[in-house]
This record gives C-alpha cells, sequence and structure tokens, in this order.
C-alpha cells in the first residue's frame, strides 16, 4: 500500500516524473494522496508510440512493485534511459 507522494519520489529515483494525485472518494492528506498522475505531453513531443507508452505503463508498476530492490530499481532506470535514448528531445543537436 504505497502512497501517492512515495510513489511520486520512487518513480523520480529510477527516472519517470509523475505527481501526486487525489484520486474520487480520497481518505489521504492531499499532501500525500493515494494517487499518481502520469502525463503523456512528454512522451508524445519526444515521438513515444502506444507500445512505448505501454512499456512505461510495466516500469511503472515494476518499481512500485520492487520498491525495496535497489538491484531491480537499477535495471528499470537502465531501460527507462534505453527508452528515451531512442527517442532524444532535440535529435538533431
Amino acid at each position: 500500500n504505497i502512497t501517492g507522494k512515495d510513489a511520486e519520489k520512487l518513480l523520480e529515483r529510477v527516472g519517470l516524473t509523475v505527481n501526486k494525485n487525489t484520486i474520487p472518494n480520497e481518505t489521504r492528506s492531499p499532501f500525500v494522496t493515494s494517487g499518481i498522475r502520469v502525463g503523456s505531453a512528454a512522451g508524445t513531443t519526444r515521438g513515444f508510440d502506444a507500445e512505448e507508452f505501454y512499456t512505461i505503463g510495466e516500469l511503472i508498476a515494476a518499481t512500485v512493485f520492487n520498491a525495496e530492490d535497489d538491484t531491480k530499481l537499477a535495471e528499470i532506470s537502465t531501460k527507462i534511459e534505453e527508452l528515451i535514448a531512442k527517442h532524444p528531445l532535440y535529435p538533431s543537436l
């Protein structure tokens, strides 16, 4: 049972930026929350396709389920770096 705040920090460790966000019928403080928001604008700007967004979802789940496993988190971080390297923000630079 992870809070939105903890998920936000954990995902930042592996290179994914999300925001903690309240959910319907939220029981936690807006400063802690139960959910996260995943924006897609940065990915679409880089040219990610549906398959890559699916991969990002899998990596988010893997990160949360392996929160205590530093080795697994390092592997996830490497996968994220590889995905980002395929789609540089400024390809002409």
